[in-house]
């Protein structure tokens, strides 16, 4: 099955809708509101865990948002809370189902391990992207080929069919910087990225084009940090930073690494890498330097 045909193929009800954001945003908004209100009443995690016959680290994934929610647990939980009134029920029981609510991706299950699902709701939901990466072009800006080429490297167990799904996936993924209103896109990319010929001269070639293409989209920002740009802010390696639409939900700070992902959500640990991010695009190069560097590293691939 070809990359396009795997990317329109469906369950026949529609799930790969790719302006869907899937259960992300809920999910935060009712684990930000339980959290609030277990905190109001001084009632610890292990005691909440008790009530609803779960562990502390389950009401943590909850509060985070990165566990889903048994409707009969909120409603204990909110029943432990103090929470009486009939109708804010209503409505956090209604948010508990909307949280449970299958995303797109699911269609792509058996290549969407559990610990990157956090991710791509929010990603799929996200007004602003931040990232830094450093060995590749960032997933939401390759191309098919070069997805195939990085995902072969990635999983070089993986069969012909199982590559195909990965890189349908890929591709989905990236509706979000053309749906209305399109998600915002800014990255940093070292240029140990733009020089690694991933795929072969061809591929890498194609994929230097297609960036100077989508800098053209007002709604992404491309910055290169050079070699001689020295030390930086971000030697720790990738980070992707999503906002999420309204103003009220936590920032998600992503930190992949080769089997399994970090998301640092205290308030502080997600300042620190702000601040990291906000000294990223001022050690690198201007974006209106961006196609100019592009066009010149054409020239030498």
């Amino acid at each position: 099955m070809g990359t396009e045909e795997a990317a329109r193929t469906s369950t026949g009800s529609g799930a790969l809708d790719g302006r869907s954001a899937g259960p992300m945003v809920p999910r935060l908004a009712l684990g930000a509101r339980l959290r609030g209100l277990r905190e109001e009443r001084g009632v610890s995690r292990a005691d909440a865990g008790h009530v609803i016959r779960a562990s502390s680290s389950k009401i943590s994934r909850m509060e985070a948002g990165r566990h889903g929610f048994k409707l009969r647990d909120v409603a204990d939980l909110l029943t432990l809370y103090g929470v009486t009134d009939e109708a804010e029920r209503a409505t956090l029981l209604a948010l508990a189902e909307q949280a449970n609510t299958p995303a797109w991706w699911r269609y792509y299950s058996d290549v969407v391990p559990t610990w990157m699902q956090t991710y791509l709701g929010g990603e799929q939901a996200a007004s602003l992207i931040r990232c830094y990466q450093v060995q590749r072009v960032p997933g939401l800006l390759q191309t098919a080929d070069y997805a195939r080429a990085a995902i072969r490297l990635a999983h070089p167990d993986a069969g012909p069919g199982e590559i195909d799904r990965r890189v349908a996936l890929r591709m989905t993924r990236q509706r979000i910087l053309h749906r209305e209103p399109p998600a915002q896109l800014w990255a940093v990319l070292d240029e140990a990225a733009l020089r690694r010929p991933v795929g072969g001269i061809r591929v890498m070639r194609a994929q230097l084009r297609h960036l100077i293409e989508m800098c053209r989209l007002p709604q992404v920002t491309v910055q290169i940090l050079p070699f001689l740009a020295g030390g930086h802010a971000a030697e720790g390696g990738p980070v992707t930073i999503l906002r999420l639409p309204g103003g009220q939900l936590p920032d998600v700070v992503y930190l992949e690494k080769l089997t399994t992902a970090l998301y640092p959500d205290r308030p502080a640990e997600i300042e620190r890498y702000w601040d990291a991010m906000n000294r990223l695009v001022v050690e690198a190069e201007s974006p209106d330097e961006t196609p100019t560097i592009l066009h010149r590293l054409l020239q030498e691939t």
